[in-house]
């Protein structure tokens, strides 16, 4: 006598064409064909975007696979058939409304068919021998069908998520590598130009770094990272260019000692003055000295104001890490970042030295920071900072409120995106 097997689901449930085809191949499987269960799973769990299942979908699906004695699935018989309380516990206590619908989630997924008995429950008739002869539950059988398919996603996924990393790290190294080599090449004096072309001055060369780095999204797939990176790495092989040029027309000794004496010679004050508009019928004041080698606290601006936690100032002026050489942990690493992001942005020595005198000197690098997080909406950061500093000294300015807008715009951007 052939057994008439279930093809149409118990109750309300519909009957769908997706669901029929599903059922076709599954018939179609050959009976010696064999699929490591542990193994197919890990393939589903990575082409989970490309089947279009959740986690909570994946957790039941692998509750069903444990209630399948065999580690290979293979043969006739492949239906499991606990009962909705036993799947539950199985799958970490999940309400059974939910485990209904994740149920069916798989069902329209093609990664399980329905056999459902006459009343809708779940078991299976035994012969005398013990042997199964008919169930009723969920059928494993499209697992073996489409392992092929599977593993083809799975591993499409994986060399896509490599790419993705290599893309990421490309990005990572040619911005460290251009902000130490801009960093170099102002602290040296490197000329820019060469046979009257290229950019004005490393002011100008930094501005096109920025305007490249502003264009990166925050969560990106590895099409829209590709063109960044390969503008990035062009920038970094052009101020590499720069800077080889320059140590061969300078025809530098390769002595070491006479390398450290080049180095201790060089003059910070012999940096370009970057906001002269705003010099006039002021001294040229020497550059303050880097008092980074201890940790100072922050000085309040003002007597109502207390020091904020180096944390919270990351949170609301994330760029500034970008240019730290070994990160930023303390306020000695903040203020050393800060003196190397001071004349990137066009901050004087003069008017550093002024905001440093009226704040305190961790104050005047937060403020520093805000500055370099607003990036194109202020015109002049010399300028601005000095209006900073005399707003401080007469007791108007206060850090917080600046602090906490930038907080806020990057929560209303993360919300955003």
């Amino acid at each position: 006598m052939q057994t008439h097997v279930s093809t149409t689901p118990f109750g309300r449930r519909s009957l769908t064409l997706a669901h029929v085809a599903t059922q076709a191949r599954a018939k179609e499987r050959p009976p010696e064909k064999a699929v490591h269960k542990w193994k197919i799973f890990r393939a589903i769990c990575t082409a989970k975007p490309r089947i279009g299942v959740s986690e909570r979908a994946l957790s039941v699906l692998n509750a069903l696979l444990s209630f399948y004695p065999e580690t290979v699935l293979t043969g006739e018989d492949l239906i499991v058939f606990p009962s909705n309380q036993q799947l539950a516990l199985r799958a970490h206590g999940m309400p059974p409304s939910t485990l209904r619908r994740h149920l069916a989630c798989l069902v329209d997924a093609g990664l399980i068919v329905r056999r459902d008995s006459p009343n809708g429950k779940r078991y299976a008739r035994k012969d005398r021998a013990g042997e199964i002869e008919l169930a009723f539950g969920f059928d494993l059988a499209p697992l073996v069908v489409r392992a092929e398919e599977f593993e083809a996603w799975a591993e499409e996924i994986r060399l896509e998520q490599r790419a993705l990393a290599f893309v990421r790290e490309r990005i990572t190294i040619c911005r460290r590598d251009i902000v130490k080599m801009i960093e170099t090449g102002m602290e040296e004096g490197v000329p820019t130009r060469r046979g009257g072309q290229g950019p004005a001055d490393w002011i100008e060369v930094h501005a096109l770094f920025r305007s490249i780095v502003e264009r990166i999204p925050r969560t990106a797939t590895r099409q829209a990272l590709e063109p960044i990176a390969d503008e990035l790495s062009m920038l970094a092989d052009e101020v590499l260019s720069l800077l080889e040029n320059h140590v061969k027309q300078s025809n530098l000794s390769a002595n070491e000692s006479h390398s450290e004496r080049h180095k201790q010679n060089s003059n910070p004050d012999s940096l370009p003055d970057l906001e002269p508009d705003l010099q006039e019928g002021r001294g040229a004041a020497p550059e303050p000295k880097d008092e980074t080698s201890r940790a100072p606290e922050p000085k309040p601006a003002s007597k109502t104001e207390g020091a904020f936690p180096l944390r919270m100032v990351l949170d609301a002026c994330p760029d500034i890490v970008d240019y730290a050489k070994g990160g930023i942990s303390n306020w000695r690493d903040f203020l050393a970042t800060a003196n190397v992001v001071r004349p990137l942005i066009g901050v004087s020595p003069s008017a550093w030295e002024e905001a440093q005198t009226a704040m305190g000197e961790v104050y005047a690098a937060i403020v520093l920071a805000c500055i370099l997080q607003k990036g194109p909406t202020i015109n002049s950061a010399g300028g601005y900072i000095r209006e900073l500093a005399r707003k401080a000294q007469a007791g108007e300015f206060s850090i917080g409120p600046m602090l906490m807008a930038l907080i806020s715009s990057r929560n209303r951007a993360r919300k955003s995106a």
